[in-house]
């Protein structure tokens, strides 16, 4: 009987965290594919004639959008499992404003046009970005890692938003 419920406990709490899992990584990814659906048509983007060879191609800039989006949920699930957002830490707060500035440069270049205003977002976003890498370093050395591409691909952003101002 004893290990019955001990099983049954065990497969509830494995229940809750897959549950979790889902929602940590589901939620940012979701928004993310919202904005790229409503203002990821790129009519601003694709009118640029003199795009240098390195600017990629806008449905690259999607996918890899999408999968920084999945990377960060991700590692933000590990820090939060691990109990990393409990007590003073800033790393919740990092990790929102991340995800609210990050799907803000699709509207600002690929729909508005505002270039310096998407190079200031970046800015911060990787900034951002950054702290979050520190926050979730101390706690969980994976969700470390996964936020080094994510970095990565802010930083293309942000030198692909410097040049934008200049063509």
């Amino acid at each position: 009987m004893a290990s019955q419920t001990l099983h049954d406990t065990k497969k509830s709490q494995a229940r809750r965290a897959l549950r979790s899992l889902a929602i940590g990584i589901a939620v940012p990814f979701t928004l993310t594919l919202t904005i790229i659906i409503l203002f990821g048509s790129g009519r601003k983007y694709n009118q640029i004639i003199s795009k240098p060879f390195w600017f990629a191609p806008l449905w690259f800039i999607h996918l890899s959008i999408l999968g920084s989006s999945f990377f960060m949920g991700l590692a933000a699930w590990l820090v939060w499992a691990n109990g990393g957002f409990q007590g003073e830490t800033d790393a919740m707060s990092l990790y929102i404003a991340h995800v609210s500035l990050s799907i803000v440069w699709h509207p600002l270049v690929l729909v508005m046009g505002a270039y310096w205003l998407a190079l200031i977002s970046c800015l911060v976003n990787f900034v951002t970005l950054f702290l979050c890498y520190l926050r979730f370093r101390k706690v969980n050395p994976f969700a470390k890692d996964l936020a080094k591409p994510c970095l990565a691909w802010a930083a293309y952003l942000c030198l692909v938003s410097f040049k934008l101002i200049f063509i």
